[in-house]
């Protein structure tokens, strides 16, 4: 069963797009577990713009919190509790599973993302930057990652070319660099397409998970 798991150094570190774009490869299933924030388009809608996947390959969320904020805080001002044994990973694939925010960011008070990683044990996909202080956040979450045994795959990097950070990341790692997703305008599901075909060996994500 090939499953993925889209995990980001930050926020809004290009991850969304990135899971559109594997997604879509793939023909695969996506899943957004938590969603923080409800104004304007979500993750799941960006990516159904972005893939060109059908809608039944889209898979509600577990949770729908208003606030764009961390899960933990969103479900404390929207009321809500979240219980993590709802977040099991569905039993589909190909699957994109993209989390939110970074590794470690918090679900609730007790439980974080990488928590629910290593419970998972799903191979997980590592998106960075390649602008100023990727490196230290990239190493930090790849150590965090193997630390919790979590299966890794590899490392993504989307933004402007920047050899020396992509190098330093996967040599100081370990980690596999797959590849880099440059920015894309017009950002369409047809020029995000070409740009992953371009960009990224698709055998790299077959058969894996």
């Amino acid at each position: 069963m090939t499953r993925f798991v889209i995990v980001g150094t930050d926020t809004n570190v290009g991850k969304t797009v990135f899971s559109a774009a594997l997604a879509g490869a793939l023909d695969a299933f996506y899943w957004k577990p938590v969603q923080s924030g409800l104004d304007g388009e979500t993750d799941t809608m960006t990516v159904a713009r972005l893939s060109g996947l059908a809608a039944a390959k889209l898979l509600p969320e577990a949770y729908r919190l208003t606030t764009p904020a961390s899960p933990h805080l969103a479900a404390r001002i929207d009321g809500v509790t979240i219980d993590v044994d709802r977040l099991a990973p569905p039993d589909r694939a190909p699957l994109v599973v993209e989390t939110a925010g970074g590794v470690m960011t918090p679900l609730t008070e007790a439980v974080s993302t990488i928590d629910l990683l290593a419970r998972w044990r799903l191979p997980v996909i590592l998106c960075a930057r390649t602008t100023l202080g990727t490196i230290n956040h990239s190493l930090l979450s790849l150590e965090a990652l193997r630390r919790r045994e979590i299966p890794i795959v590899g490392v993504v990097f989307v933004g402007e070319e920047n050899e020396d950070t992509q190098r330093i990341i996967a040599k100081l790692s370990g980690a596999r660099a797959l590849g880099r997703l440059p920015f894309v305008s017009p950002l369409t599901a047809e020029t995000l397409a070409a740009t992953f075909a371009a960009h990224f060996r698709r055998a790299d994500f077959d058969g894996v998970g």
